[in-house]
């Protein structure tokens, strides 16, 4: 395999890899390369997001290497982040934050395995809206990030807590459920958002 063509892999390998990020043994089982190889390829691919003066960076957190954005662009990830409305947020969206709500704390694998479906990018959004967050590890093979809500999820649901939150009818772990918690948040959330538009008016 060309040099260029393993970063170029390892670069993507790192994308998909998200927040969990990847060590350089799992990068070299991947890409079937030697240790020293794959971790050579990695610290060249980490310069040259530094000498191109990319937008992202290579770190490594926790013996794991993942891609970041730059603390200095934070201004602009905020404004990105809070500008648009919490209301706006789409089917896939809010069928993980209704899992993430409800069945917290929760893996990504899980969320996926629940709704069928990749939801990096959902859960993605949900992080940036500060909807959900880190709530720890989960004590698993590659210690899995745990997720479950914010504060601002209460205060964006009218929330005091989260025994507030309305109560499915059953719960027997099938796609009726996820269905029913999906709707039982949009009502909620819809129901508070046409309180703050009265208090407004």
């Amino acid at each position: 395999m060309e040099y260029k063509t393993l970063k170029s892999i390892i670069e993507g390998l790192l994308f998909l890899s998200g927040d969990e990020g990847l060590s350089v043994r799992q990068i070299a089982e991947i890409t079937e390369q030697r240790p020293d190889i794959a971790g050579k390829a990695l610290e060249e691919l980490k310069e040259d997001y530094v000498s191109q003066e990319r937008g992202l960076q290579v770190v490594q957190i926790a013996g794991n290497y993942r891609l970041a954005t730059l603390p200095d662009h934070a201004p602009y990830f905020e404004r990105l982040a809070y500008s648009p409305s919490r209301s706006s947020l789409s089917q896939a969206a809010l069928e993980t934050l209704a899992i993430v709500a409800y069945r917290q704390p929760i893996t990504r694998v899980e969320i996926e395995e629940i709704r069928g479906v990749k939801s990096e990018r959902a859960i993605h959004t949900l992080n940036n809206k500060d909807l959900i967050h880190e709530v720890g590890r989960a004590e698993a093979v590659g210690r899995p990030i745990l997720y479950g809500t914010t504060k601002s999820f209460l205060e964006s649901f009218g929330l005091a807590d989260l025994k507030e939150l309305p109560e499915p009818s059953s719960f027997d772990g099938t796609s009726d459920d996820l269905e029913e918690e999906t709707q039982l948040l949009f009502s909620k959330l819809d129901s508070q958002m046409n309180f703050e538009d009265t208090e407004q008016a």
